[in-house]
């Protein structure tokens, strides 16, 4: 995880008072995993955050599954979801289980009037196109194309984007996600073999002090249902924090890949993991370099994962057609690999340009109703000669 991490006012120590120049104290706020037993930060805001001045209707925002039970390679083009103005109804949830949600979104506008919090997952957005502001108690994280922001669960946060022509792929995780334990040491630093270390990370910044009362809507999610909260102060009222639990980014383009001789496995390409899924990174690399090499990937049998490639850009050396925001899900239980063709073609090959992005999960995904309206049924037949 981040490293430990402070911002605006805090008092000497912990759970001590803290007062404003009228007298009356700040209230301390402490955010947690794990009960009390993992990564947390302590806010302190202007006004206490329970000041709740009305709860609405709740209403259903859980996926529809069409599939839980499938044995065939498929695929869908992600662009096909069509834009809409509204962040939150943007999100089209394709591919989904008990551990993740992996959706596509494409927003046209940028989110004033209401603030979003995922009570039930960490998040991570990452930005195909577009470029705008992370806002949060926490501060504030620019973003652009190739960034991953990783939101911890319980994060209240806004999203303003630049223009209207923005693009994400959107992972939501019921457990934490985390950097890989193999390139973190005992201490928690970054190794030398790490694909990227601390100086990658975009930790939040420019920490704006909103000490206002009035009514401010904040959509928050719990086990599949969205409930419209109005507070009677602003959500970011911080005059300071500190610990590490906070939102943070890191861009694509800043992992750095590990090549070999022979062609390397998937696992060199990992960026993310949590509770029974990864996160992979695939960006231009020089590709194997012993003289008889094969670089393109050599089949291989997902027995117990789910395969999942979100294509961003580039050509892809395994797979003929592939186009900007397409998906490919190989199921366990059957064998893929490189289309017809590809394997010649690649032979002398120096170096890829691909960039895309992986999600293998340890147990089936299920297919969605946004899913199939964009599914291209005969990809499993993309194989034969």
């Amino acid at each position: 995880m981040p490293q430990y991490h402070s911002l605006g006012k805090i008092p000497p120590k912990r759970h001590t008072q803290m007062r404003k120049p009228d007298g009356n104290l700040y209230a301390e706020e402490l955010i947690s995993t794990h009960g009390f037993s993992s990564v947390y930060s302590l806010v302190y805001h202007c006004h206490p955050p329970t000041n709740v001045k009305e709860v609405g209707e709740s209403y259903s925002v859980e996926p529809k599954i069409l599939h839980q039970r499938f044995l065939k390679h498929q695929s869908f083009q992600g662009f096909n979801i069509v834009p809409e103005d509204d962040y939150l109804d943007s999100r089209k949830p394709v591919l989904v289980n008990n551990d993740v949600h992996i959706s596509l979104a494409a927003p046209r506008k940028s989110m004033k009037d209401y603030f979003y919090k995922n009570a039930d997952a960490d998040e991570v957005i990452f930005i195909h196109e577009g470029e705008g502001t992370f806002l949060s108690i926490y501060g504030s994280i620019d973003f652009k194309y190739g960034d991953y922001i990783v939101i911890p669960r319980g994060t209240i946060y806004q999203l303003l984007f630049v223009g209207h022509n923005n693009r994400m792929f959107i992972i939501e995780s019921f457990s934490a996600i985390e950097t890989c334990r193999r390139y973190r040491n005992h201490y928690g630093q970054y190794e030398e073999h790490s694909p990227y270390c601390e100086r990658d990370i975009r930790r939040p910044a420019n920490l704006k002090t909103h000490d206002e009362k009035g009514d401010f809507k904040v959509m928050i999610k719990k086990q599949g249902l969205m409930y419209p909260y109005i507070y009677a102060t602003h959500p970011f009222d911080a005059i300071g924090w500190d610990g590490n639990h906070y939102p943070w980014a890191l861009s694509i383009h800043d992992f750095e890949p590990i090549t070999g001789r022979l062609h390397m496995p998937p696992p060199i390409h990992q960026t993310f993991e949590a509770n029974n899924f990864v996160v992979c990174s695939f960006v231009p690399r020089m590709f194997d370099y012993h003289p008889l090499s094969i670089p393109v990937p050599y089949n291989h049998s997902n027995v117990d994962s789910d395969e999942v490639l979100y294509y961003v850009d580039g050509d892809f050396m395994s797979r003929k057609s592939v186009t900007r925001g397409q998906i490919t899900l190989h199921p366990g239980g059957i064998p893929h690999g490189p289309h017809p063709g590809t394997v010649e073609k690649s032979l002398g090959v120096k170096e890829t340009k691909e960039l895309a992005v992986m999600v293998d999960t340890f147990r089936p995904l299920w297919l969605t109703d946004h899913a199939m309206q964009i599914n291209m049924p005969d990809y499993y037949k993309s194989w034969i000669e």
